[in-house]
């Protein structure tokens, strides 16, 4: 089997353009695995690359979800694994890009939960719940029964907060005490730049920088007019949430980008630490995007 190209890490790290330039190489195509490129209308806080930014490669998962809805990891599952598919089927190398490990690693593995039955009468009932309380009662529940596992799953992920829901209450033990693993579902390698701390962080804050410049805060103002509610899924990413929120408060704009710069710099140290555990991840020393990309390829070819 073709192996899968993965171009991961940090925000602001330039993934895409090290992506584009690798399909180039390789005859690919990008699957998008960020959590907001998703959603269409969300464009300059999230960074989305223009059409000449995608340099004529095909892009998947980008502009798939109307920003009213939420959308989960088993959503993103669910639409993205048969584009990984049908792009094999067409002796392509398709190209895994994002920073949102969670869908990533949606792709790379299939999730075992030892052994455990199912019922479904069970997961019809926590379905429901989810229906009529909200998925944030349903992780509550979760939360109450087995932290650990509540810890480590977003509550927008409905379909394995319910399966975590469901071993407790078949089994009476919590899924952070069953014997979990995660199947590879393909061969890969996966690549991201290695920069110094401070250099990363300088490059948050030019992208910051330029979001605002290009129009960041009209963006959010049309999203909400067009009736977007500000407590939907896709106003709760970084750049989104500050500039509502200092919208409502009458903040000034150089207050909303210190806060983004300060809240983009923590998730990008997440993501770092997601990102150390990934398997088969080779650093990349920055430099330019062609010698990068041959790079990759070398090692990916190995």
């Amino acid at each position: 089997m073709k192996k899968l190209l993965v171009i991961c890490g940090p925000t602001a790290s330039g993934k895409t353009a090290l992506a584009v330039e690798c399909a180039r190489l390789l005859d690919g195509e990008i699957v998008s695995c960020d959590a907001f490129l998703i959603y269409r209308g969300l464009n300059i806080g999230t960074a989305k690359p223009t059409e000449e930014e995608k340099g004529n490669i095909p892009h998947h998962m980008i502009d798939v979800a109307d920003p009213k809805e939420s959308f989960s990891v088993s959503d993103f599952e669910r639409m993205a694994l048969p584009i990984v598919e049908n792009i094999l089927a067409r002796g392509k190398t398709p190209i895994l890009c994002g920073g949102t490990g969670f869908y990533l690693n949606s792709i790379l593995y299939a999730h075992a939960f030892g052994g455990a039955p199912a019922d479904a009468a069970v997961r019809e009932k926590y379905e429901k719940i989810a229906e009529t309380e909200g998925k944030a009662a349903l992780h509550a529940r979760l939360k109450e029964v087995d932290p650990e596992s509540a810890e480590k799953l977003h509550e927008n992920d409905v379909k394995r907060v319910i399966r975590a829901l469901e071993i407790y209450e078949l089994t009476g033990k919590k899924k952070s005490e069953q014997s979990d693993k995660d199947v590879p579902r393909y061969p890969f390698e996966a690549f991201a730049f290695d920069y110094p701390r401070d250099e990363l962080y300088r490059r948050i804050e030019k992208r910051v920088d330029e979001m605002f410049s290009h129009g960041l805060v009209r963006e959010v103002q049309n999203l909400l007019q067009s009736g977007v509610p500000e407590d939907a899924q896709c106003m709760q990413g970084i750049g989104y949430k500050e500039v509502v929120e200092s919208l409502k408060n009458g903040d000034l704009q150089s207050t909303m980008s210190d806060i983004i710069k300060k809240n983009t710099r923590n998730y990008a140290k997440r993501q770092e630490t997601f990102f150390k555990k990934m398997k088969n991840l080779h650093k990349i020393k920055p430099c330019d995007i062609p010698t990068a990309a041959r790079e990759v390829v070398k090692l990916y070819e190995c």
